[in-house]
């Protein structure tokens, strides 16, 4: 009989694999946002093996179907992309909601799902700090040497530190251990004074 987190993950990779937008890694092109989808679960089950129902789910649901809600449609400056990020994280929360219903949960399941999408009480909620964590790192795993290529030093220096600050002691000790090129390891020990 297929569980409800089965079927849960199942539909949440169904409507990720819609997405437009294609990624190359290790010679495969994959839908965006399915190919983000499984890093983050794949991250959190490594780091933390003993996440919660909850989390995993918020982990594969973390960008549900973002495509859908351009950043074009937003003002392109710091106000905007500050409301796009927000309104994404209610639009992610929401559509999950719907697919958890459809798979049998109940509403104290969904309503915790949805606080963790929604990054609610992050440094005071140990699990919505797991689930930043795991963001963070996937980010620093695969998306920072992309940003690399994009942005000047400073600029790169400074979204390091962020991405630092948000993360807890564990956190911190788990992006270490990544895999890093040389130049990207110098860039992070020199940003964060290591």
């Amino acid at each position: 009989m297929t569980t409800p987190f089965q079927k849960a993950s199942e539909w949440i990779d169904a409507e990720n694999a819609q997405d437009p937008n294609q990624e190359s890694y290790k010679n495969s092109t994959y839908p965006k946002e399915l190919l983000y989808s499984n890093r983050m679960y794949t991250k959190l089950m490594s780091f933390y093996p003993e996440a919660s129902e909850e989390v995993q789910i918020a982990s594969k649901a973390q960008h549900i179907c973002r495509w859908k809600v351009a950043r074009e449609s937003y003002p392109m400056d710091r106000v905007g992309y500050l409301k796009w990020r927000e309104e994404l994280k209610k639009f992610h929360a929401k559509t999950a909601a719907v697919i958890l219903e459809k798979a049998g949960y109940n509403a104290e399941f969904i309503a915790r799902v949805s606080f963790l999408i929604e990054k609610k009480l992050l440094k005071k909620d140990t699990e919505t700090q797991l689930l930043e964590d795991v963001i963070c790192l996937v980010f620093l795993e695969y998306y920072l040497d992309p940003f690399v290529h994009k942005h000047d030093e400073e600029k790169l220096k400074n979204i390091i530190k962020k991405t630092w600050d948000k993360m807890s002691d564990n956190g911190h000790q788990e992006a270490l251990k990544i895999n890093y090129s040389a130049e990207n390891l110098e860039l992070i020990k020199a940003s964060l004074g290591l």
